[in-house]
């Protein structure tokens, strides 16, 4: 745990994309002052940052919740988030500077290296940087805060539903570190219609893990059509 405005800052929005403070929980203003050191002014200024970058929501009287997660966030992201994602990566292509392609081939490092060790938090952690450069590569001021909030539960969607005894999310993951490569190839080729296809590929993935939500690890979603037929009176 670092300390100090900024340290609060770095740490709350990794346990919001983590997932280890849960969505609609609570924050303690007191106890993170006395935490990091702060009075609680600048403990308000940085959720109200964090409010304004979509991880919290602050309600008078209520205080500052972590920005909340459930069915109806869940449509509304899978309904939008490949448009976003789509026009985002056309305009990374068009746009990106030399050092945002540099720091974009760190970060896939990074994230490599975390799947290869099945650190879930750091694949959470370098696959959210990955996009956010991705965003920064486009520098359109309409889209980047669609995409924040989007990356957002993107993360905490990802890290709820990684499973790594599960040998089709594993061949999901090592293809998401293909498609990361990949892209990196593509905006370097300024090949827009590549990035694009590219761009609905990796979609599919995240579609993937939705199926777990809707019917979890050992309950199939036909279990109740499907189950043991009724006996009908003789």
């Amino acid at each position: 745990m670092k300390s100090g405005k900024n340290g609060l800052y770095e740490d709350l929005k990794r346990q919001i994309l983590t997932m280890e403070l849960d969505p609609d929980q609570v924050l303690d203003e007191v106890t993170l002052s006395e935490r990091y050191g702060l009075s609680r002014t600048p403990v308000r200024e940085t959720f109200r940052r964090l409010a304004g970058e979509g991880y919290l929501d602050i309600r008078e009287n209520r205080g500052a919740r972590v920005i909340p997660m459930n069915h109806s966030t869940l449509r509304n992201f899978f309904l939008v988030a490949p448009m976003v994602y789509a026009a985002i990566g056309r305009l990374a292509v068009q746009n990106f500077k030399p050092q945002q392609l540099v720091d974009l081939k760190n970060t896939q490092a990074k994230f490599r290296k975390a799947a290869s060790s099945g650190d879930a938090l750091g694949m959470v952690i370098e696959n959210n940087r990955f996009h956010e450069i991705m965003g920064e590569m486009a520098g359109n001021p309409y889209l980047e805060p669609s995409l924040s909030r989007l990356l957002i539960d993107h993360a905490r969607i990802g890290n709820t539903f990684f499973r790594p005894r599960d040998s089709g999310m594993q061949q999901r993951l090592d293809l998401s570190v293909d498609h990361h490569d990949e892209f990196i190839e593509g905006i370097a080729q300024h090949d827009e219609s590549k990035v694009v296809d590219l761009v609905f590929e990796h979609w599919e993935l995240s579609r993937a893990n939705m199926e777990l939500f809707i019917a979890p690890q050992g309950l199939k979603a036909d279990a109740l059509v499907d189950g043991p037929a009724t006996k009908t009176m003789e």
